[in-house]
C-alpha cells in the first residue's frame, strides 16, 4: 500500500529524464490486446504519428498496421533508439501483406524545418499522407507558476502545440479528401491540474486547435478530431514523477488503475476509419478510466 492510503498501481520507479524510455519500465506497456480483432479498417492507408516509438503512439502505430496502413513515426534521436528499433519490428511483423515497411524518422518537432523534413522524408518514401496523429508530448512537475521560466514554457509548448501547428501546415499539401487528423490532448485539458500547468496549458489549445482546425478543414473533406486519454502507463510517468507518485499513478480514477496504451490505440483507430467515424469531426474522444467531463 502507498503512504496515503492508495494502492500501489505498479513498482515504485523514476527515470531521470524525458521523454522516458519505455524499455526499462516494469511493467512494460501493453501495447496490444489479445483480444483486437483487425479488419482491414485502414488498407491501403500511409499514416504517420508522432512519438510512434513507445507508449500511446507505439499501441497506435500497431493497431494502424495490423489494420492495414503503411506507417512511419517521429522519435528523438539518441534518446529513444532502442524504443524506435523495437517498435520498427513490431510493425514489421504486425504489417499486412499489401503495406511497405514501416519508417522510424527522428525529429525534434517543435520547428518548423524540422516538421517540414520529416513530411518530406515521409512523401519521398510512401507518396502521400492519409492520416496524420499529432501524439509528442513532454511534461514537467512544477508546485507554482513561479518556477515555470520562459526557456522551459517554450520547450513544452513547441513540443506539444507548435508541432501540430507545423506538422499540419506541411503534411496539408499531400493530404486529399477523406483524410485524417488526430491530436492527442488529455483529460488535463478539462478538469485541470496544478502540478502540470504549462502541459495542461498546450492541451487545452490541443482542444481548441482540434475545434477550430475541423471548422477550416471540413469543405475540403478532411476530417480532425483528438483523444484525451486519462492515467495511461507509458514512459511519461516515471519520467515525470517520483517513485511514490508512479506507484500510485491512476488509483484516483473511478476505475482505480491505470490505463494501457492498448485500451487508447482503438480510439484512434476508430477516428482515422472513414467508415467508422465519417460524420465526426472537431470532437474529442476520452478514454479516461471513468473520469466524467463536459467537452
Amino acid at each position: 500500500m502507498a503512504s496515503d492510503g492508495q494502492q500501489q498501481q505498479v513498482p515504485p520507479q523514476k527515470q531521470d529524464a524525458q521523454p522516458g524510455k519505455e524499455h526499462v519500465m516494469n511493467p512494460i506497456p501493453e501495447y496490444y490486446s489479445t483480444n483486437y480483432q483487425p479488419s482491414n479498417k485502414l488498407q491501403g492507408k500511409v499514416a504517420l504519428v508522432t512519438g510512434g516509438d513507445s507508449g500511446i503512439g507505439r499501441a497506435v502505430c500497431h493497431s494502424f498496421a495490423l489494420e492495414g496502413a503503411t506507417v512511419a513515426f517521429t522519435y528523438v534521436k539518441s534518446q529513444e533508439e532502442k524504443d524506435a528499433q523495437d517498435s520498427l519490428e513490431i510493425l514489421r511483423k504486425a504489417k499486412t501483406s499489401d503495406a511497405k515497411d514501416p519508417l522510424a524518422v527522428s525529429a525534434d518537432l517543435g520547428y518548423d524545418k524540422n516538421c517540414k523534413q520529416v513530411v518530406d522524408e515521409v512523401v519521398k518514401a510512401f507518396g502521400r499522407i492519409d492520416i496524420l496523429v499529432n501524439n509528442a508530448a513532454e511534461q514537467y512537475k512544477a508546485s507554482s507558476v513561479e518556477e515555470i521560466d520562459e526557456e522551459r514554457l517554450d520547450r513544452v509548448f513547441r513540443t506539444n502545440i507548435y508541432s501540430q501547428f507545423f506538422l499540419v501546415r506541411h503534411a496539408l499539401t499531400y493530404m486529399k479528401e477523406g483524410s485524417s487528423i488526430i491530436n492527442t490532448t488529455s483529460v488535463n485539458a478539462y478538469k485541470g491540474n496544478d502540478k502540470l500547468l504549462d502541459y495542461t496549458a498546450t492541451k487545452g489549445a490541443i482542444v481548441a486547435f482540434t475545434r477550430g482546425l475541423s471548422q477550416q478543414l471540413v469543405n475540403r473533406g478532411i476530417r480532425v478530431n483528438a483523444v484525451a486519454p486519462g492515467p495511461i502507463w507509458t514512459p511519461l510517468i516515471p519520467a515525470s514523477f517520483d517513485e511514490e507518485e508512479t506507484a500510485q499513478f491512476g488509483a484516483q480514477v473511478p476505475m482505480k488503475r491505470p490505463g494501457q496504451p492498448s485500451e487508447v490505440a482503438p480510439c484512434f483507430v476508430f477516428l482515422a476509419c472513414n467508415h467508422c467515424s465519417s460524420y465526426m469531426t472537431g470532437q474529442t474522444l476520452h478514454p479516461n478510466g471513468g473520469t466524467v467531463v463536459n467537452g
